[in-house]
């Protein structure tokens, strides 16, 4: 299929770059009405509502998949999974501040996947920088001293990097089903699998069906609405846009917008402090990002 061009590719992650910001915040507001697993559940569920008929719209009728193809989605689905669901079970342990903190670190975990999976770098390139944005991540973790805001912010750490994770094996994968597929085929049909895989979760971690929808607060209705329309259906599919136009490892860099986001939405919105232990690790993770890019450019150069 064509793909973006570079600037159009930019500003998709941008776009999904800023939402995703504010959606550490939403979750967060959302857990205190919805458990995990019905946040993601009905996340997944209203996304699909407003991305299957535009898909049918756009290029439905015109979509064909092989069995190679849905080896792939089934796997990315799991990836979806693992990101979503790892992340708000995450948020229950750690404040989102933090948690907007860690995100950082993605496009060194990007880097570093794909120079062990799909070797299109060496490992020594990325190692020092990764090592450096992990420093970070144990920082703001709670290692070493008083633990930030949360009750267990080393669990809670440990559970957003395994979905950071996640999103990067997603991301990798992504791009060679695009090669035949679009980001609109590949965001729909990933969210259904992940959504039927999490059906069965539902029976073991309950809130809304306990309590009833009748108590769920405006904010926590609002909080889901924005996860689904805007960190869902739009972030995602303009993250898939742009990792179509300029791959995996050049998206990743945007990652370092959520975590300034997220900062200043978790002051404004939900009060959380943003304390030495945050604005040091947020060093450490976008220093180790800009060697690890640094480093690759080098590398480009010197071939």
């Amino acid at each position: 299929m064509q793909k973006p061009s570079v600037f159009a590719a930019y500003a998709a992650l941008t776009t999904s770059a800023l939402v995703w910001g504010g959606s550490i915040v939403g979750q967060k507001l959302a857990l205190g009405a919805f458990s995990a697993v019905e946040t993601s559940l009905l996340r997944s569920f209203g996304a699909l509502v407003i991305l299957i008929p535009l898909w049918w719209w756009s290029e439905g009728g015109r979509t064909t998949w092989t069995a190679r193809d849905l080896k792939l989605l089934s796997l990315l689905g799991l990836g979806v999974l693992g990101n979503h669901l790892l992340t708000l079970i995450g948020l229950r342990y750690i404040g989102a501040a933090t948690a907007g903190v860690i995100i950082g670190a993605s496009p060194a975990i990007t880097a570093l996947l794909s120079s062990l999976l799909v070797r299109d770098i060496p490992f020594k390139t990325v190692a020092a920088g990764c090592a450096v944005s992990f420093a970070g991540v144990a920082l703001v973790s709670g290692i070493g001293g008083e633990a930030p805001s949360g009750d267990s912010p080393w669990l809670g750490g440990m559970l957003v990097l395994l979905g950071l994770v996640s999103w990067a094996l997603y991301s990798i994968g992504g791009r060679q089903v695009m090669e035949r597929l679009s980001p609109l085929t590949v965001n729909w049909t990933t969210l259904l699998l992940s959504l039927l895989l999490q059906i069965p979760l539902l029976w073991t971690d309950q809130k809304l069906l306990l309590t009833g929808a009748s108590v769920v607060p405006v904010s926590g209705w609002v909080a889901l609405g924005y996860l689904i329309v805007f960190a869902t259906a739009l972030g995602q599919q303009a993250w898939l846009y742009g990792v179509q136009g300029v791959g995996p490892s050049r998206a990743g860099v945007f990652v370092n917008l959520i975590p300034v986001s997220a900062l200043l939405l978790s002051a404004l919105v939900l009060g959380e402090a943003i304390g030495i232990r945050e604005i040091v690790g947020i060093v450490l993770i976008l220093a180790g990002v800009w060697l690890v890019g640094w480093q690759s450019a080098r590398l480009k150069q010197a071939d």
